[in-house]
């Protein structure tokens, strides 16, 4: 079971199918990512909330610019629970050319490939997203 692949294949069917929200499971991963996809503009906001039996969920609000196009272009998944892939902070890869944004799990949290690189810290790279 790959959780965080799962949660990537949501927001890729939301956007695709341009809804305005989605709602998924709550983990401090899923958190994590979308506070980057927050600060770098890819969704407007997020927010936690609990049901009847006491499960949080996150219910994420998607942008889209005026002609109904995200800025989402493709969320890709990099490391999986088969084959995970870590990087020394001078090997992280960039995503076309700093165009876009990969997403590490570092030990100092989740955060982006440029602040990574800037804290000189490696890890191991979730996703990349354009």
């Amino acid at each position: 079971m790959d959780t965080i692949g799962d949660f990537l294949t949501i927001l890729r069917n939301a956007v695709r199918a341009q809804r305005d929200s989605c709602v998924v499971a709550y983990s401090k991963m899923r958190e994590g990512i979308l506070q980057i996809l927050k600060n770098t503009g890819y969704v407007v906001d997020f927010e936690s909330f609990s049901c009847n039996k006491c499960l949080r969920h996150l219910k994420i609000t998607l942008r889209y610019d005026g002609e109904g196009r995200s800025p989402i272009v493709q969320i890709e998944r990099c490391s999986t629970p088969g084959r995970r892939l870590y990087y020394r902070s001078a090997e992280i890869p960039r995503v076309l050319n700093g165009m876009g944004v990969g997403i590490l799990s570092t030990s100092r949290g989740i955060m982006r490939d440029a602040e990574a690189r800037r804290q000189n810290v490696g890890g191991e790279l979730i996703c990349k997203v354009w």
